[in-house]
């Protein structure tokens, strides 16, 4: 069993940023696949953005440019830096960890970003 848990969430203004951060256990990290996915009231859960344990990154063509993901495996973290917020991204953002084939999910973070 792994345990997911994010931090980081906030209210936000407009192009603001916010960094979030998901901590993962195990020992073997290091080869977990990581991500990122939201979802917005009333809509369905979406993928945000994901990285390798090689370090190859993907994102969303919504968030791509603004958002990075990165990972730092000493602290068995992967990190969501976002930039240039806007009022849709506001969602529950939960990390997501692929180790082998089995999935776990965080209980995810409240993003906000309203004037």
């Amino acid at each position: 069993q792994v345990q997911v848990v994010e931090s980081g969430g906030g209210l936000v203004q407009p192009g603001g940023s916010l960094r979030l951060s998901c901590a993962a256990s195990g020992s073997i990290f290091s080869s977990y696949y990581m991500g990122w996915y939201r979802q917005a009231p009333g809509r369905s859960r979406e993928w945000v953005s994901t990285i390798s344990s090689t370090y190859t990154t993907g994102y969303a063509d919504s968030v791509k440019g603004r958002f990075t993901i990165s990972r730092d495996n000493a602290k068995n973290t992967v990190y969501l830096e976002m930039n240039s917020l806007k009022p849709e991204d506001t969602a529950v953002y939960y990390c997501w960890v692929k180790r082998g084939i089995d999935q776990y999910w965080g209980q995810g973070t409240q993003v906000t970003v309203s004037s």
